[in-house]
């Protein structure tokens, strides 16, 4: 059986899940921008105003992992899809390396954020906005990571490169939620049915194929030399001239008590959210204890 999918029509199940106070539903926008390799690069703005926050997501993500966080804040915000994510085109050399992000990034906060006055990225996407604080700091006013360190490893991430490793294709929509839920405990199985919908796609034959460019995601030796060469990203953290939070999962074995120790160290007045109850993705397992501290944090 085939299902329809619309991705703007499930907005009020995020809202009666976490019983937000949203008056009307904001309006919200698919947008799209052509690259200067021709690819294309897609976004949710959210709003009628220049957004204020850019939200950029994580590994295997889409910009719909904000969703019920954009919700609960009630302003402009942009959420972008990371290459090869979503509905922006993949790259055909396969790298989705936080360097290699982040000038696309830059290009999304300069076509449709310029007055944005926090970047908030998750997992890949905050290792993509360290890297574009270092590569464009005129765009980074003020910087939140969600859940990662240049600190991160292959033992660390391990629970993150299982799932994201599996199956490309699934002969079911049931069966594609069941193996979500077993990796992913901490998180409701609504939330996760209206997660694959946003980043799976149903194919002619019924089955269902992930949306993400699995390219980067190779041999063990291959992806631990990629964590190997985000300690580079340290140094920016080092230089970092704009104000920065870390939003820590309670219960996330990706970042531990070393790298917050070594991101003090760093960046010594850097404040450090712990969010009790949340595994790696915080804005999927609790995005209203998010938006409370992203709101705070845009207030100061």
């Amino acid at each position: 059986m085939l299902i329809n999918y619309d991705e703007f029509s499930m907005f009020n199940e995020n809202i009666s899940e976490y019983s937000l106070k949203v008056s009307a539903l904001p309006k919200v926008e698919r947008v799209f921008c052509t690259l200067s390799d021709g690819r294309s690069l897609s976004a949710l703005k959210w709003g009628t105003q220049s957004p204020e926050i850019t939200f950029v997501h994580g590994s295997a993500q889409n910009a719909h992992t904000w969703d019920t966080v954009a919700l609960a804040m009630g302003i402009s915000i942009l959420a972008i899809d990371l290459p090869g994510h979503g509905y922006s085109s993949w790259r055909s050399d396969g790298n989705y390396e936080p360097s290699v992000l982040a000038p696309d990034v830059a290009t999304a906060i300069e076509t449709w954020a310029p007055k944005t006055r926090l970047v908030v990225g998750m997992s890949l996407g905050g290792l993509t906005t360290l890297a574009l604080a270092g590569q464009r700091p005129d765009l980074v006013s003020s910087l939140v990571s969600v859940d990662i360190t240049p600190g991160v490893n292959s033992e660390k991430a391990k629970a993150i490169t299982d799932f994201v490793n599996g199956p490309q294709s699934f002969a079911s929509f049931e069966d594609l939620l069941t193996r979500t839920i077993e990796h992913n405990p901490t998180r409701s199985e609504s939330s996760l049915r209206r997660g694959i919908l946003h980043n799976a796609k149903q194919q002619p034959d019924g089955s269902w194929q992930w949306r993400y460019d699995r390219s980067n995601h190779r041999s063990p030796q291959d992806t631990s030399e990629r964590f190997d060469r985000l300690s580079a990203l340290w140094d920016v953290i080092s230089q970092l001239e704009c104000p920065m939070t870390l939003v820590r999962g309670g219960t996330s074995p990706v970042v531990d008590d070393a790298d917050v120790a070594e991101l003090k160290r760093r960046k010594p007045n850097c404040e450090v959210i712990v969010v009790d109850g949340a595994g790696h993705s915080v804005q999927g397992d609790r995005p209203v204890e998010l938006a409370v501290a992203l709101t705070r944090i845009i207030a100061a």
